[in-house]
């Protein structure tokens, strides 16, 4: 018997959505609500290593993932010179496995759609702009009052309702989320023929330029500058900040930037990071994902790290049939140390940049696809 019958998720994106999927699969009941209106997603496309990769095999959607996005194999870096001149083309680690892709590239509103269908399909109950205003837990159960006025019991409430989260705030924790010191550009755009893998820039008016096809009529571009308040820009203000900043990157990135005409299309934010201590819940609420631990995506691990979270929370409350201090207690052994470590190195290749110095950059990427070729 699970250690559950009935729970509640709160946040529909890669944890959440994840989570709900493991145990709606299993035949526990499970309600997902989110606040936004729909399966969209912020941002525009992502990068999934191998490790998330291996998490959406399990889940039963990575043959959809790989379809609709664009796997590869590799990297490129290229000089910030009048040619975009290819340094290194180098393969990437298969951390999911030697029969997954490296990586895929995906859109995110493509990949929060996939996941949103199976949980429909396996008989999540989701339930759109709905939060909660409430939580009262007891030694069997919790409580919640939604901001519809209805009201519900659970076994386990799971938080997966991002960096800011408003479970993790309802149960008492405060936790100090701080901003890195970079900001990123992101614009999603047509896939120009010669963009066929990541290709990473280093100096020039940015810390880093670079992009990712997701499709096969399909890109991201991003650029990674020094953190400014760009809150006052229009849509088309934007556009022409990123094509301005994009003007000393070459190669691919003059078709890229050619082809950007949408201003809708254009983003910008801060990394911000945090690491909640041990332990991640309080009672019967548990916090996974953003929600637990951020970090900038300097090393493409986030969503990763997320539906590393929902998997090794579901395998645990499946395989147990109490919901004890020996459950938290190995759910922190198997995600803590790991998931820490991840943020503390993406946030170490972002200082390095900022301080503009020459870190062991290989070492850390060796370390890195060391750690996560081993399942969580």
């Amino acid at each position: 018997m699970p250690a559950v019958d009935n729970v509640l998720v709160i946040g529909g994106g890669a944890a959440g959505a994840a989570s709900a999927i493991f145990l709606a699969r299993a035949g526990v009941h499970v309600d997902l609500i989110d606040i936004t209106d729909g399966p969209s997603a912020l941002g525009s496309g992502i990068t999934l290593q191998g490790n998330a990769l291996r998490v959406f095999q399990q889940l039963g959607v990575l043959e959809q993932i790989a379809a609709n996005g664009y796997p590869y194999n590799g990297i490129g870096l290229r000089a910030p010179d009048a040619a975009g001149t290819v340094l290194a083309e180098i393969p990437d680690a298969k951390t999911g496995g030697p029969d997954l892709p490296a990586v895929v590239g995906a859109l995110r509103p493509d990949m929060a759609q996939i996941l949103v269908d199976k949980a429909r399909e396996v008989g999540v109950t989701l339930r759109y702009q709905t939060t909660c205003t409430a939580l009262t837990q007891d030694a069997d159960g919790v409580e919640v009052t939604f901001t519809d006025g209805t009201t519900g019991r659970y076994d386990l409430v799971i938080g997966a309702d991002g960096i800011r989260s408003w479970t993790r705030r309802a149960v008492g924790i405060d936790l100090d989320t701080k901003g890195t010191g970079m900001g990123i550009w992101r614009v999603y755009g047509p896939r120009p023929e010669q963009v066929v893998r990541t290709d990473l820039y280093y100096g020039g008016p940015c810390y880093i330029a670079g992009y990712c096809p997701t499709g096969e009529d399909s890109m991201y571009a991003y650029l990674v500058e020094e953190a400014q308040d760009r809150t006052g820009l229009t849509a088309a203000e934007r556009l022409d900040v990123f094509r301005k900043l994009a003007a000393d990157y070459h190669g691919p990135f003059d078709d890229i930037r050619e082809q950007l005409d949408d201003a809708g299309k254009v983003n910008y934010t801060h990394f911000e990071t945090h690491v909640l201590p041990a332990p991640w819940n309080r009672g019967r609420v548990v916090l996974i994902g953003d929600a637990a631990h951020a970090c900038p995506p300097t090393l493409a691990q986030g969503a990763a790290m997320a539906l590393e979270d929902a998997s090794v929370l579901c395998e645990l409350l499946l395989s147990h049939d109490t919901l004890d201090e020996t459950l938290w207690s190995q759910f922190m052994d198997r995600r803590h140390a790991r998931a820490k470590w991840v943020v503390d190195a993406s946030n170490q290749l972002g200082q390095w940049l900022l301080d503009h110095q020459q870190g062991d950059v290989p070492k850390l990427m060796h370390d890195l696809a060391d750690l996560v070729s081993q399942p969580a």
